[in-house]
């Protein structure tokens, strides 16, 4: 008989410049869980055993070509499988990731931002899904505040072909329509309220959710 797991896992999809990564880092340390962004790039790019400048270029954008892509589809491949392809595409990536997400849910309780991990864990029973947006002056402000453009013309022009790299990726990828509330189960304007509290609303949610993090760990 299988066992079923404990584990939980947040999903976080986001608007470029709406907070999603440091409301993610947030719930992760008020739930004492793991967080990953940027750290499955890395790590997928070690298991597979290619380089992590084509999993940046490549990361969350839509493919840009489509020959073979189909190939590396079948069912579940182990990583070595990847390993020195000089045919790997955009496709093979989105794989690797994906193997990697799940090996993750299974090992431990996450929080995992972007690369449709909502959809790539669509089976995963516990798993809360998530959708951060905000108004386009307060992405713009957060954009210029962390230092990714110096001025409001330069961010807003980033914000727009961001998202829609990021649409055309999960809509692609998916079966689901990327900011549509019904494909998550919260969605966020994180310029409403401070990001703190806006953490402490989610992890109230997931807690109300899994009832058993809420007993005392005395």
């Amino acid at each position: 008989m299988q066992q079923t797991t404990l584990n939980f896992v947040i999903t976080i999809g986001r608007q470029f410049g709406s907070g999603g990564r440091e409301l993610g880092r947030l719930v992760a340390e008020k739930l004492g869980i793991e967080f990953y962004d940027k750290e499955l790039l890395l790590e997928a790019a070690k298991n597979a055993g290619v380089s992590v400048d084509f999993f940046e270029r490549n990361d969350e954008k839509f493919p840009r070509f489509l020959s073979g892509m189909f190939s590396f589809t079948m069912g579940y491949s182990p990583y070595n499988t990847y390993a020195g392809s000089s045919s790997i595409s955009a496709d093979t990536l989105y794989r690797v990731q994906s193997d990697l997400i799940h090996s993750l849910a299974e090992k431990h309780s996450c929080v995992i931002v972007g690369r449709s991990a909502d959809y790539v864990l669509r089976d995963f029973p516990r798993c809360v899904n998530i959708f951060v947006h905000a108004p386009m002056e307060d992405r713009i402000e957060r954009i210029m505040r962390r230092g990714d453009c110096a001025d409001a013309a330069h961010a807003r022009d980033l914000a727009e072909k961001t998202n829609k790299l990021r649409a055309s990726y999960y809509n692609f990828y998916t079966d689901k329509e990327w900011g549509d509330a019904a494909s998550y189960h919260l969605t966020v304007d994180s310029g409403a309220m401070p990001m703190e509290s806006i953490a402490n609303l989610v992890c109230n949610y997931v807690r109300s959710r899994f009832p058993e993090l809420s007993e005392p760990a005395e």
